[in-house]
């Protein structure tokens, strides 16, 4: 009979010493925690108080906890709570806690400005590592899909049509027999869903998530966000925010004022695809001495090997903006700058989407998926840092 090693599944230790002696030194995990460790959590103290009943769990294991979390495509609280359970990393950065899923989801909840705030922390971190440079910064847009159902969605031409019906009910003979009785619950109901999309400007809504949008995507429409990001020269996510935009247009401005703010240092040269491209925008950047490479429809459609912009245009062309940047777009090396955009921020969304999982939020409401996205993107910048540390 062969000699076997030992295994002993029933004994009562299974755990190292330490988990380093399994995971190793380089592992992810320490990396998060060394992070956090680092954060000032001041505004999560202060979110609760000085006021009684049972204990909170500590700030910095629920960061740590949820951060990992991201890291790994665990978005679920029910997922996450029982990761606490059986990962070796998860139970380090626990230090023996174990959260229930309501806990995770509130800890959430209840700390979304502080967890927006942390995005900025942690840029900083790198910034003083000498990482997260922003003399070139590419920026793009993705549609991530909202946790809404399409089936459960009222349109404001079918509400107008219900509240004539009623209004015809009254005005009719009052010696007709009645039909159905409309409660005032659900006139007040009706009026306020009217009232939500002429607000909102919109045809249509979502009973599920009112705050989602139906977006185009190459799939159709989608009900979903908008997520922005800018992408340092040293792939770094340096400037994020989820919006309802359908278009790109007048976010490109905001989003070089975010990594402004963000970094304290504004960008040299930005690059953008054609979607983020005004007028006004190109006038923008030259006047804050931003070298922009932002072609229009018609010049993009050229540098695709399609005609010439100018035979596309319908109008004679007088921006002087527009004919600068057509001018350098169309040069060697303007071509050459302009295809860093591609090197830069399109794998970032990839890797959101595919090893971030960020196809679709969990949460609904503008702020919460605001706040998804940003512990993603903090993940992502974490495994960056992460993998440049071990490089």
């Amino acid at each position: 009979m062969p000699s076997y090693k030992p295994y002993h599944p029933e004994q009562a230790e299974l755990l190292p010493s330490h988990v380093k002696d399994v995971l190793g030194d380089n592992h992810l995990c320490f990396v998060v925690h060394e992070v956090v460790e680092k954060l000032d959590i001041g505004r999560f103290e202060a979110a609760y108080g000085e006021a009684g009943g049972e204990s909170p769990y500590h700030p910095r294991m629920m960061l740590k906890v949820w951060l990992y979390a991201f890291a790994l495509k665990v978005k679920s609280t029910r997922k996450l709570e029982r990761r606490l359970h059986e990962d070796l990393g998860f139970r380090f950065l626990a230090g023996g806690c174990a959260p229930d899923f309501k806990t995770l989801s509130e800890f959430l909840r209840v700390h979304r400005a502080a967890i927006l705030e942390m995005f900025t922390q942690v840029l900083q971190m790198l910034r003083r590592a000498g990482l997260a440079r922003v003399g070139e910064v590419a920026i793009d847009s993705t549609r991530i899909k909202g946790n809404a159902s399409r089936d459960r969605v009222v349109q404001r031409a079918v509400l107008q049509k219900q509240v004539k019906q009623w209004m015809d009910a009254v005005e009719d003979d009052p010696d007709r027999q009645p039909g159905r009785q409309v409660s005032e619950g659900e006139r007040q109901r009706v009026r306020e869903q009217l009232q939500q999309m002429e607000q909102m400007g919109e045809d249509k809504m979502s009973l599920t998530d009112p705050e989602a949008r139906f977006l185009r995507t190459r799939q159709g429409y989608e009900l979903g966000y908008t997520a922005e990001l800018a992408v340092s020269e040293d792939h770094f996510i340096v400037a994020q925010r989820v919006t309802q935009n359908k278009t790109d247009n007048a976010s490109l401005l905001p989003l070089v004022e975010e990594v402004e703010r963000q970094c304290r240092e504004r960008p040299q040269r930005v690059l953008a695809d054609t979607g983020f491209y005004a007028n006004d925008n190109v006038d923008q950047l030259e006047q804050r001495g931003i070298d922009g490479y932002v072609p229009d429809s018609n010049l993009a459609s050229e540098l695709k090997g399609k005609r010439r912009a100018e035979d596309l245009d319908r109008y004679a062309v007088q921006h002087a903006g527009l004919q600068r940047m057509r001018q350098k777009l169309r040069s060697a090396a303007g071509r050459e700058r302009y295809q860093r955009r591609k090197e830069l921020v399109e794998p970032m969304i990839g890797s959101l989407k595919e090893h971030g999982d960020m196809r679709q939020f969990q949460r609904r409401g503008l702020v919460l998926v605001g706040v998804e996205f940003t512990l993603a993107v903090i993940a992502l910048n974490l495994k960056r840092w992460h993998r440049v540390r071990q490089a």
